[in-house]
């Protein structure tokens, strides 16, 4: 089996690989703020300030989501109904 060969040259190769490599570097340093807050400290007014507070609220909203997902709400909604339908109780059902 032959693997497929793609030909760059070193400024195609830089272009390709400096967001990636950025974006990696800026998420190992907002891992590290979040673990060693006291290491270091950054100016709010700065690019990379701003970068962590965006890294920090998409991994809040990510969380948030996965918590609060449609298929986590409905699968919680349809468990408290059969317990309730289990229950032996029909009073207070509507």
């Amino acid at each position: 089996m032959t693997q497929p060969h793609a030909t760059v040259n070193v400024e195609e190769l830089v272009n390709i690989l400096e967001p990636l490599i950025q974006r990696v570097v800026r998420e190992e340093l907002a891992g590290v703020i979040e673990n060693e807050p006291g290491i270091f400290y950054i100016e709010p007014d700065t690019p990379l300030y701003e970068d962590m507070l965006e890294i920090r609220e998409s991994r809040i909203k990510n969380a948030y989501d996965t918590v609060f997902s449609d298929e986590s709400v409905c699968r919680e909604q349809l468990e408290t109904a059969a317990w309730f339908d289990n229950a032996g109780n029909k009073e207070g059902i509507e």
